[in-house]
């Protein structure tokens, strides 16, 4: 018989990370830890790591509904959408937590080259709001290690100091360097497209949620007539569950929708997603939402189950002072997994 436990587990930021919701010193993750009674040495581990004020989950009631989990894990109902509409993070963290343990406990999620032929994923650099001067030797510092693909955080209220970063940064590295821009949400429809206009002369390649979520009517509107191309996040993951998917597809046609795993419930559900995009030629890539190596892990095999043409949203994986050690590791803009290394998971064991 399957058992299921559970660890809180904090985790410190390096450098505070900045976005226009605000500002993250800290993030708490949870930890699904599911062995088999007859063989517990052998163990598969899931993160469900929720973010307050961007996920759907109900903050105040995840631990009692990890506590059901526990009690319910041996059974076919745990597996169910409708048992998690209002905690996404956690069916994430027990697909993969049951998966780990499907393939022997040794954090292999999904067979294939990424895990176990190195095969790396060419990922871009994330830039965090700060000081210009800061945020250009971040910009700096990723392209110098080979990322060819960067992603800038702005806001409304130092738009056009940033602006005149990415005018700098235009100037200095040519045409080739693919730049994204994520607003999460900063800016309302008025105010959103003279910007969008000054980004498309700088040649962006998409800019993410530029206005709030929710704002469906806005949105479909500056996704017909933006100069540069609108990818959905926050859309993505406020979307109700009980909405069909595909009334988003018809009521916006966005030509980019960005998918998190784990906060908009697990692989099954954005496997659902991409299939959908598909359909309606709309393009995607796959992001982790500040997850532990443990999270980072698991969306990272599952990118690779795919045939993807652009860059995916992975880099973050080396935001936090007291990660857990992993065999992960970024060379040349690439993510890779070197299996010749070891986890080290005393953290969630000890």
């Amino acid at each position: 018989m399957i058992r299921a436990t559970y660890r809180k587990y904090q985790f410190h930021f390096i450098n505070p990370g900045v976005t226009s919701r605000g500002v993250m010193e800290e993030r708490i993750s949870w930890f699904v830890i599911v062995h088999d009674t007859n063989n517990p040495a052998i163990m598969g581990i899931g993160e469900c790591a929720p973010l307050p004020g961007l996920s759907r989950d109900d903050m105040n009631g995840i631990e009692r509904k990890l506590d059901w989990v526990c009690s319910h894990i041996h059974t076919e109902e745990i597996l169910q959408p409708t048992n998690f509409s209002d905690y996404p993070s956690i069916l994430f963290g027990i697909e993969t937590a049951l998966h780990d343990l499907t393939n022997g406990g040794t954090r292999l999620i999904f067979k294939n080259s990424f895990y176990s032929q190195s095969r790396g994923i060419p990922i871009n650099g994330l830039i965090w709001m700060g000081t210009i001067e800061n945020m250009f030797k971040a910009v700096q510092s990723k392209i110098n290690n080979g990322f060819t693909c960067i992603k800038i955080k702005i806001s409304s209220g130092g738009i056009e100091q940033e602006l005149n970063l990415i005018r700098e940064v235009r100037r200095l590295y040519g045409p080739d360097l693919e730049i994204r821009v994520d607003a999460n949400g900063a800016f309302d429809y008025d105010s959103c497209m003279p910007v969008l206009e000054k980004l498309a002369a700088l040649k962006i390649h998409s800019i993410e949620q530029p206005i709030p979520s929710n704002a469906y009517e806005s949105m479909a509107e500056i996704c017909k007539i933006s100069p540069v191309p609108v990818a959905l996040d926050e859309d993505i993951i406020q979307w109700p569950a009980i909405r069909d998917k595909i009334e988003l597809f018809e009521m916006i046609h966005p030509p980019f929708i960005v998918l998190k795993p784990g906060l908009i419930g697990g692989f099954t559900e954005t496997e659902q997603w991409i299939k959908l995009a598909e359909a309606y030629h709309t393009k995607w890539w796959i992001t982790s939402a500040l997850e532990s190596s443990i999270g980072l892990n698991a969306i990272a095999q599952f990118s690779n189950q795919w045939s993807f043409s652009t860059v995916q949203g992975l880099g973050t994986g080396q935001i936090y002072s007291n990660n857990i050690p992993s065999p992960l590791f970024v060379s040349n803009g690439y993510l890779y997994y070197n299996s010749q290394a070891d986890w080290d998971l005393k953290i969630l064991t000890e």
